[in-house]
């Protein structure tokens, strides 16, 4: 029996069995920056199949939860917490974390009292949700965390069987990065918190402060630990991304083991229209197989904290173990979406 195919279902299949590059090149799914337009602080989680996504929204904590990491503009949000009207987590509610420790769900998050807001009474607070799923069940206020000094930021890792928390500490006119153990989710182990660097180079000393803040973990290659922390003040256009190594079987809380890069790791790019770059967490793609950054960013050199959008990109490892963020790409760049999507 003889087959006759339409003449554009024959041209398809002549270019398929022809060039199966090509036809492979065409399947290639992509996705653009930005993952959400107002995207200030991101930070994703990936639990359970879905990724849990948030960013600063000021007056509340938002998730969205979706199958995809590059899919995160397209899903559902959800309002999951909202401060109270008074007291000293009422207002500026800025940089919420969501971890899953011990079976449940906490939202890190810094907030300052609306009687008296500003860095003087900024700390961060934590919440605890027993829900399988972030988005649902009821969220617990555990309080404020026990750091020594006011600050914001806070994150949690872990690390040889031990947990830690990092933040950005407000010490005199500036703020440095911090750490201490955890004695749970929501207490540090009480006396043992050490500050492990401050702002020595102009890079972290824009805009007018001397600011390390947005401190996230990174576990290396070769059993090194990283530390990828944001320069400068979020309104300077240079804002970017700085690096502390601790050697593997160092001491996280020893602040000899940690080196800082003299260099930023991550920074603006002019000529792909990318300013402020910072504030960023690590996520894997959907099968675990490629590392992405998500950081926000701006599209012009305005001074201003104003216009963050969240985005990401894949990053790549050097051969010494480090990781290698490379340039930020444009907004609007096609980027093949995260392997397993």
């Amino acid at each position: 029996m003889r087959i006759f195919l339409p003449p554009l279902l024959l041209s398809a299949t002549l270019i398929t069995s022809l060039n199966p590059a090509r036809a492979q090149q065409s399947a290639v799914r992509t996705f653009t920056n930005p993952l959400q337009e107002n995207g200030p602080d991101p930070w994703v989680a990936r639990h359970g199949g879905y990724y849990y996504y948030t960013n600063t929204m000021g007056q509340n904590i938002t998730l969205w939860k979706s199958k995809g990491l590059s899919t995160v503009k397209n899903a559902p949000a959800t309002v999951v917490w909202t401060p109270p009207t008074t007291g000293p987590n009422s207002t500026q509610i800025w940089a919420p974390e969501l971890h899953f420790l011990d079976g449940k769900w906490y939202l890190y998050y810094t907030a300052t009292d609306q009687a008296n807001p500003g860095d003087n009474s900024r700390y961060v607070f934590v919440l605890e949700n027993a829900s399988p799923d972030p988005t649902m069940g009821t969220w617990v206020d555990k309080g404020k965390v026990n750091t020594k000094y006011t600050g914001l930021d806070g994150s949690v890792f872990e690390q040889g069987g031990k947990r830690y928390f990092l933040y950005s500490a407000y010490v005199g006119p500036q703020s440095v990065l911090a750490i201490a153990p955890m004695q749970n989710p929501w207490t540090l182990q009480p006396g043992k918190e050490v500050t492990i660097a401050a702002p020595t180079y102009a890079w972290e000393k824009g805009g007018g402060r001397q600011i390390l803040e947005g401190p996230e973990f990174l576990s290396g290659k070769k059993g090194q630990l990283f530390i990828v922390y944001s320069a400068s003040a979020c309104w300077d256009d240079n804002y970017s991304l700085g690096m502390l190594t601790a050697a593997k079987g160092t001491d996280p809380l020893r602040p000899d083991s940690w080196t800082k890069a003299p260099q930023p790791v991550f920074h603006p790019s002019a000529e792909n229209g990318v300013w402020g770059t910072g504030h960023n967490c690590f996520i894997t793609s959907p099968d675990g197989r490629e590392d992405w950054i998500v950081y926000h960013a701006k599209s012009a050199p305005d001074g201003k904290c104003a216009g963050r959008s969240s985005r990401m990109q894949r990053f790549a490892w050097n051969p010494d173990g480090t990781p290698n963020f490379g340039a930020p790409v444009p907004v609007q760049q096609p980027q093949q979406v995260p392997s397993g999507e």
